[in-house]
């Protein structure tokens, strides 16, 4: 039995049974990436577990309005659109040096950075929902 998180507003059972399948989504795209011969930021960004988990946030983000689990989804959706941004970004600075031949290390490095960081972000998410705590929130 998982504790409840000492807030005012009561969660709905069924929705925190929710955040946890979306954080196995992006887990199993964490997990296709490290067993294949892609990078993990790769499959986290365009794979299709991701992809889905992201859509499943945008379809009950409103239901975590002024709950705890609202951080969790800001969390999630933060995690999957920077995880692109990063992405974009090495790939650009990589392909302006491939001229200079270190446009494949810095992709490589990069690309596993970005992977690290991603799996930090899933992990640290799913344990914070495990215990019941809200994730922090940057100031908006």
């Amino acid at each position: 039995m998982e504790p409840e998180p000492a807030t005012a507003v009561s969660v709905n059972r069924g929705l925190i049974e929710y955040t946890h399948w979306i954080y196995g989504l992006h887990a199993l795209s964490v997990l296709i990436g490290l067993l294949s011969a892609r990078s993990v930021a790769t499959r986290f960004a365009f794979g299709l577990p991701s992809i889905i988990a992201v859509i499943m946030n945008y379809a009950r983000r409103a239901e975590t309005r002024g709950t705890w689990l609202e951080s969790h989804f800001r969390w999630q959706i933060r995690t999957f659109w920077f995880s692109w941004l990063w992405i974009l970004a090495v790939s650009i600075i990589a392909a302006l040096l491939l001229i200079l031949l270190i446009g494949f290390v810095i992709a490589i490095v990069g690309y596993a950075l970005i992977g690290a960081w991603i799996i930090y972000r899933v992990a640290r998410g799913w344990l914070a929902l495990r215990e019941g705590r809200p994730m922090p929130l940057p100031p908006v």
